[in-house]
């Protein structure tokens, strides 16, 4: 931010009409300045170096240079927080930008017509406001590069086919594995789904922070990534040793029952949810049914979801970790974690992929 403690946001659309309209949802809010709104990526290029911007929000389809050359080469260049503006028919190409290292997504339908310009400029406002109270939660500037093995572009890393990630028979999870994840967290939970085993002994439970249209397509992506099945979760699912579940996006996730005797309640968040999906809830849930055999996950993410139902697994007797500061993106979620006391391990993002591949 600059000294005046002004979030400096460049606006990159190739449609003027997108540009004057993004900037308008800004007029009123006195904590952001529009500093530049380029039209393609070679000039959003020039206009980066030119004005250093604190933030970036990208359309990923443009002329002359698309949105996916202009992540690869400004995180290489000059790293910039960059929120990708895109459409809900475009979901594989919103996880490619996250995989390349943007920050986080807001969706807009194939018109900017009202209600939905409304609607996307209330999001974006949103996530730009979010972005300045996290300023002091983001990780070190070379974080914004980090990209996870095997990620799109990347040629040379074979990635598992659906065949490697097919429905084995039923075997009672010997651990349960509850993650929290946001913003990072796409990129972060399919380098931990890379190394999954298909022997692992454990479950795995995703409450990722996604919009709803978002989390049946990533789950399809993780579990194409790797050896473990992965589906949007469904109320009454039965929980198996190496399955993997996402919860749908504005809804929340729990785990109940014993044993063999496993399931899932997709449920409708509540009134005292701050955070949808609740992580929170997912990860208590976690600790009632496991006990000491429960793991709570915390990886990068904006806030504090996470922290009670990290508590809870601990007053369990399960174990706890977090990503470190070395490699979160944003430290928000497991930095709350870890000022809590509750963290039995924290470590960086490879490791802990390598600690749950060990899991029984």
């Amino acid at each position: 931010m600059s000294d005046s403690g002004i979030t400096r946001l460049l606006i990159v659309d190739d449609s003027a009409y997108n540009r004057r309209h993004l900037a308008n949802a800004f007029a009123s809010v006195r904590e952001v300045e529009i500093v530049g709104k380029a039209a393609d990526g070679e000039e959003a290029l020039r206009m980066a170096v030119l004005l250093k911007p604190d933030l970036i929000t990208l359309d990923l389809e443009m002329p002359r240079m698309d949105g996916f050359t202009f992540l690869r080469i400004l995180l290489s260049r000059q790293p910039t927080p960059v929120i990708v503006v895109s459409s809900y028919a475009q979901k594989e190409n919103v996880f490619k930008a996250l995989e390349l290292g943007a920050l986080d997504f807001v969706t807009k339908t194939d018109s900017l017509a009202m209600p939905d310009a409304v609607d996307l400029s209330q999001q974006l406002v949103a996530k730009v406001l979010e972005f300045r109270r996290s300023r002091g939660e983001l990780g070190r500037p070379g974080m914004l590069r980090r990209l996870p093995s095997g990620i799109f572009g990347n040629p040379n890393v074979a990635v598992a086919t659906p065949a490697a990630a097919a429905h084995v028979a039923f075997r009672a999870p010997r651990y349960l594995v509850a993650i929290a994840s946001s913003t990072g967290g796409p990129s972060a939970l399919l380098d931990i789904f890379g190394k999954l085993p298909r022997t692992s002994g454990a479950a795995f439970l995703v409450a990722q922070h996604m919009p709803d249209k978002f989390t049946r397509t990533f789950a399809e992506r993780l579990g194409r990534r790797g050896s473990i099945h992965v589906t949007e979760a469904q109320d009454g699912d039965r929980v198996s040793a190496t399955s993997g579940f996402v919860c749908p996006g504005r809804h929340c996730m729990e785990v109940h029952g014993s044993g063999a005797n496993l399931s899932l309640r997709v449920l409708a968040p509540l009134h005292s949810d701050r955070y949808v999906p609740n992580a929170d809830r997912l990860l208590a849930s976690a600790a009632a049914c496991a006990g000491a055999r429960a793991v709570g996950v915390i990886l990068t993410g904006m806030g504090d979801d996470g922290v009670e139902g990290a508590r809870a697994i601990r007053a369990a007797g399960g174990i706890v970790i977090a990503e470190s500061a070395e490699t979160a993106v944003v430290y928000g979620m497991p930095g709350a974690a870890v000022r809590a006391g509750i963290v039995t391990h924290e470590l960086p993002l490879a490791q802990i992929g390598d600690f749950l591949a060990r899991l029984a």
